[in-house]
């Protein structure tokens, strides 16, 4: 199965130019890593005022979390997924849109049940951290897999 592009859009909720990353490069039980390099797009939907600023590094993460959602659900555990919590988020760039590299995006889940998930996240290239923290996701109950995709 080829992960790419195509396959998280079927997956994830951001249809379109909202869908950021560009494939998954691994991913087990725990943990996920993806690559993007929609952040050097000019017509980025998440810049502002001619850029994009280093905590649009979130979404990336949180797309990740829905992807890792969807390739490795937790037993049990069904619901559109909310980010409602950040800790130790670090920014050490003030912008992402003038990194060269492509971006590898990962997030690995800590802890989780039924109800809620949380990850430790990274958004970086090979050389260098750009963006890092810790996410809490609370489900929803009343979702229904039957669109057969998690929000995040």
């Amino acid at each position: 199965m080829r992960l790419d592009r195509q396959w998280i859009a079927a997956h994830i909720p951001h249809a379109g130019r909202m869908c950021l990353l560009d494939s998954v490069s691994s991913w087990d039980a725990l943990r996920i890593e993806c690559r993007a390099s929609s952040h050097r797009e000019a017509d980025n939907p998440l810049r502002a005022h001619g850029r994009l600023g280093c905590a649009c590094g979130i979404e990336y993460a949180a797309q990740a979390m829905a992807v890792h959602a969807a390739l490795a659900p937790t037993a049990g555990a069904s619901g559109t997924g909310y980010l409602v919590g950040l800790r130790g988020a670090v920014l050490h760039v003030a912008r992402l849109d003038d990194i060269e590299a492509d971006l590898v995006v990962s997030a690995a889940r800590v802890a989780g049940d039924t109800a809620a998930f949380i990850y430790d996240f990274a958004v970086r290239d090979t050389q260098r951290s750009y963006l890092s923290g810790r996410a809490t996701v609370l489900l929803d109950p009343n979702f229904s897999r039957a669109s057969g995709r998690l929000e995040l």
